[in-house]
């Protein structure tokens, strides 16, 4: 039974592990990817030993692919809550929203604004790039705003220049100066 038990523990711990790295190598962040697979490597190696040494019994590699399930769930969990890098909206409106867009600016949100033709009418559009840890709450604001709204979110891989990026490079300057 302590078998078992190590080996879900283990899966626990190792599949979050290998979500995450493989969501560092995606987002370009290769140093702390190598730090996880070190650690992935290790629990790895030490829970497939467990499930195949001596006679490998038919629980033990059940509960094996169960618990890297649970342990996908988890790493998916984790991840959301760490909400890693950015998140682009782009916004359509019926109509050109004056206080959506000023009290979205205020909340320090970046917000250009492109007006288009559709089929029976204008339509507005709203493009905001925010950190993905203030996504929901961007879409709560907007849905507060204009319950109609189409909203697309993606995440950019890239992007240079802007309102964030000049604020990201002001946070940046004030940690290093508070730091000396």
């Amino acid at each position: 039974m302590k078998e078992i038990l190590l080996i879900i523990i283990l899966q626990l711990i190792y599949v979050p592990i290998f979500t995450l790295r493989t969501i560092f190598v995606v987002k370009g962040m290769s140093v702390i990817a190598a730090q996880l697979a070190v650690i992935e490597g290790l629990v790895y190696v030490f829970g497939l030993s467990i499930v195949l040494s001596g006679n490998p019994s038919t629980i033990a590699m059940f509960v094996y692919a169960v618990g890297f399930g649970i342990g996908i769930l988890l790493g998916a969990y984790v991840e959301r809550k760490l909400a890693i890098g950015y998140t682009s909206l782009i916004v359509n409106l019926e109509r050109k929203n004056e206080e959506l867009i000023s009290f979205l600016r205020n909340e320090g949100f970046g917000v250009t604004v492109f007006e288009g033709e559709g089929k029976e009418s204008k339509r507005y559009q709203l493009e905001l790039l925010t950190k993905r840890s203030r996504e929901d709450e961007l879409m709560n604001l907007i849905e507060e705003y204009e319950p109609k709204a189409f909203i697309i979110s993606y995440e950019p891989r890239k992007f240079k220049g802007g309102f964030l990026v000049k604020a990201m490079k002001r946070t940046r300057r004030k940690k290093e100066i508070d730091k000396e």
